[in-house]
């Protein structure tokens, strides 16, 4: 654990521990809904058909009326498929994956109004995250793969100036905007949408060119030739790209975003809390 990740969970921890029951601008909070993924496998920012559940939980703490610090431990799925996928010139490639997301996320809370005065409010949010990920797909006959140990583009060919194998733990920065209100003096609920700016593209196993296609079979062999270009699956397909084709697009790192109906438990219950309509 290096040291940007070790700083945030220390943060996380301070953050809980510095909770206390009288404080008047604390929650507790749960977030469920659907997260989704924009990458080499699905070009469209946004895509209906490749959602999957998200559920986060945590705290937050106000350090002014409308300025707080909140702390998220998230759990997702997100995937892609090229048959799926709205960029048509790469899907001859015909490739998939899956993977589960585990994230731990520092970020700052702006609300725009007062919420005990005004009975909801819009907000913003931007912050620091950690998350582990390590994509798979299925074979033909339903075998899980994991995509990394089998080095689609070459990372294990020894003595090539190409990848190196990707490290399953990223940083991100999570941000977005969100909308709450008062259900009654301890409950408040809300709709959020939180994107993430990722610094690796490997998301989804797929970044830059294919490998030769000997040189991955001796060094990692015939399934990984398989799982790097899943076109012989189709029909009137090309056969295996030549060594330095493209295969993804470096240049756009991945995203996955979560839209996520937000459920918030004041720990001290506020006197002046207006409920009911929003007020102007």
């Amino acid at each position: 654990m290096y040291k940007p990740i070790k700083a945030l969970f220390a943060s996380y921890i301070l953050l809980i521990s510095s909770l206390e029951i009288k404080a008047q601008h604390v929650t507790l909070d749960l977030h469920a809904g659907l997260s989704g993924y924009q990458g080499d496998l699905q070009q469209s920012r946004f895509n209906l058909g490749d959602l999957n559940p998200a559920i986060s939980i945590g705290v937050t703490k106000y350090i002014l009326p409308q300025v707080g610090i909140r702390g998220l431990l998230s759990f997702t799925k997100i995937e892609g498929a090229d048959r799926t996928s709205n960029g048509m010139v790469k899907n001859p490639r015909n490739l998939h994956f899956e993977t589960k997301i585990v994230e731990l996320q520092i970020a700052g809370q702006y609300n725009f109004l007062k919420i005990d005065e005004k009975g909801w409010t819009p907000y913003i949010f931007a912050g620091l995250a950690y998350f582990k990920y390590d994509p798979y797909t299925y074979t033909l006959s339903g075998q899980k793969v994991f995509l990394r140990n089998l080095g689609t583009e070459g990372q294990y060919i020894p003595a090539q100036d190409g990848p190196k194998p990707y490290n399953r733990n990223q940083i991100a920065v999570p941000f977005g905007f969100g909308g709450m209100g008062n259900l009654s003096s301890r409950v408040q609920i809300g709709l959020e949408f939180s994107m993430r700016k990722l610094f690796t593209d490997y998301l989804d196993d797929v970044s830059d060119v294919y490998a030769d296609q000997a040189a991955l079979n001796a060094a990692s062999g015939p399934l990984a030739v398989q799982m790097a270009y899943r076109g012989w699956e189709l029909l009137n397909t090309p056969p295996y790209p030549v060594a330095g084709a493209q295969r993804g697009n470096p240049s756009n790192k991945d995203w996955y975003y979560t839209t996520t109906l937000r459920l918030s438990y004041n720990l001290h219950k506020s006197m002046r809390a207006r409920t009911g309509c929003p007020a102007l």
